[in-house]
């Protein structure tokens, strides 16, 4: 039986995902002939990742799943230990491309490359990050945990729900998500191709 809970973090992580991997094909297509357009999409995407997976999703992996996980069995430590580090390494790494972001678009060429880098490097850490749980923490999780468990769980993950992985919008949201969907060109969103605005 597969969890609601475990359902629920799969979801969302092919959500970021998907960000993520926009955000690199944005960055390799290049601002082209949009650059207002390019930057503004690009700022969408790194706010969605500080404002939802940094803010409601790991905090229910750290306070909730993985003290589970660790009093079941301490032979996962080396590994939640390891994704603790990711979770308090993320925020400060996000707002760090932000700001490469910002002086990219400010300060003009002379940033783009570390921008790119850093951004690769994210993706690949943040990628890494979600098959270690997916692989490691939640086949073990449906193991070890008690049924007690699964309803904290389940309960804890079905409030505050990333809205790209649910389709529940919250109010005030529409606008970020409009910007991600509807502004990034083709293929990755619905958009009008970069090339194609002058």
């Amino acid at each position: 039986m597969r969890r609601f809970a475990i359902q629920a973090i799969c979801e969302e992580h092919s959500a970021v995902a998907a960000v993520l991997r926009s955000l690199l094909l944005m960055i390799e297509r290049g601002p082209d002939h949009a650059p207002e357009r390019f930057f503004d999409v690009l700022r969408a995407m790194l706010f969605y990742i500080d404002e939802f997976p940094e803010k409601l999703h790991h905090p229910k992996e750290s306070d909730l799943l993985f003290p589970k996980l660790a009093r079941a069995d301490a032979g996962l430590m080396p590994v939640i230990r390891r994704l603790e580090s990711d979770h308090m390494q993320g925020e400060g790494k996000v707002r760090e491309l932000q700001h490469m972001l910002l002086a990219w678009e400010l300060l003009g060429e002379p940033r783009r490359a570390a921008f790119c880098e850093a951004a690769q490097a994210y993706v690949g850490f943040y990628l890494e990050h979600m098959r270690l749980e997916e692989t490691q923490i939640l086949p073990a999780a449906q193991r070890v945990l008690s049924e007690r468990d699964w309803e904290e769980l389940d309960a804890a993950f079905r409030r505050d729900r990333d809205p790209l992985a649910s389709g529940e919008r919250p109010a005030g949201y529409d606008r970020l998500f409009t910007r991600i969907v509807m502004a990034a060109p083709a293929p990755i969103g619905l958009g009008e191709p970069l090339a194609a605005t002058a």
